[in-house]
């Protein structure tokens, strides 16, 4: 058609403009090819499946605290990279996407969750294509596979065929903004509590509990996901909240060989002291200038920016 001609004839005079598109440079991470097509004409996305098969990188070794697991390994080992709420609301059910790191995972077989130290079975392992789910009986190194999760897993979490193996999780970084979160309805208590709950699993933010009042501060990176949690709440847990501003700079986790000298710096900071998830103490920091003193006050405390330590 002379529409394809034309098109033809446009792409021909890009060709030359830009340098060849080198593979090695895209494995090395220095170059980052963009696709164009549209998936609701359906229009290039085959293209775009064959491309990625082509120049895709093969599975690569992952690092674990107590060694680096090659891909073709035999034994299975994989890692929770991400959970997801509300897959499906009426189930209130949360996937927890684990990428296979060696071996093979087989449907039905006990592996080990290594932070519960318990084995566990999955009937209904799932891979996802666009809006199709499916379920599967094995994957191999590289694949990325959803089990189903009624919160026993958390980002970072490790399965192996018994081998007490850390995958370094991805951490949690330290929140730039703050806000405490109110529930905008009585009635609806336990269903906030449910929805900050898995929200929270899924990494979108970070809940803490200050010490000096009980209330419930929620940490983020930016403003649009507070924004994102009201409306998730609302929409998918039928419950309000409403935030309330809390003037802090940052959030640091503390941990100290000295026993004494962290007690008295929480006495101290009482009104600043807040717990994490898992019950780790976090010095809510209300200016830079508080926490660089609190930094030269306390020689023995160690100040951390992020919550893998």
């Amino acid at each position: 058609t002379p529409l394809a001609e034309k098109l033809r004839s446009e792409l021909e005079l890009i060709d030359g403009v830009y340098p060849e598109f080198n593979v090695d440079d895209y494995l090395k991470g220095e170059l980052a090819p963009v696709f164009f097509g549209s998936a609701l004409n359906n229009f290039g996305v085959q293209e775009l499946l064959d491309c990625f098969v082509e120049i895709a990188p093969s599975p690569r070794p992952v690092t674990a605290e107590e060694r680096t697991v090659q891909p073709d390994e035999p034994k299975f080992t994989g890692f929770i990279f991400k959970i997801t709420a509300n897959i499906d609301p009426n189930h209130r059910s949360c996937v927890a996407f684990c990428k296979v790191c060696s071996g093979k995972f087989t449907r039905n077989t006990p592996y080990l969750h290594v932070r519960h130290n318990k084995t566990m079975r999955f009937s209904s392992p799932t891979q996802f294509m666009a809006q199709r789910k499916t379920t599967v009986d094995e994957a191999w190194a590289g694949d990325i596979i959803g089990l189903p999760d009624n919160g026993t897993f958390k980002i970072g979490d490790t399965l192996t065929e018994g081998e007490m193996l850390h995958f370094k999780g991805l951490p949690s970084f330290s929140p730039e903004m703050f806000k405490y979160i109110e529930n905008a309805d009585p009635m609806k208590t336990k269903q906030l509590n449910k929805g900050i709950d898995q929200l929270m699993d899924e990494g979108v933010a970070q809940l803490f509990v200050n010490q000096f009042n009980g209330r419930k501060i929620i940490g983020t990176v930016g403003q649009l996901q507070f924004e994102v949690i009201q409306y998730r709440l609302e929409n998918e847990y039928n419950a309000k909240c409403r935030w309330e501003p809390i003037s802090l700079y940052k959030a640091c986790w503390i941990e100290s060989d000295d026993p004494a000298e962290l007690e008295s710096f929480k006495k101290r900071k009482y009104q600043y002291m807040a717990k994490d998830r898992d019950g780790r103490d976090v010095f809510l920091a209300d200016s830079g200038y508080v926490l660089q003193m609190a930094q030269m006050d306390f020689k023995h405390i160690k100040f951390h920016f992020t919550s893998e330590f």
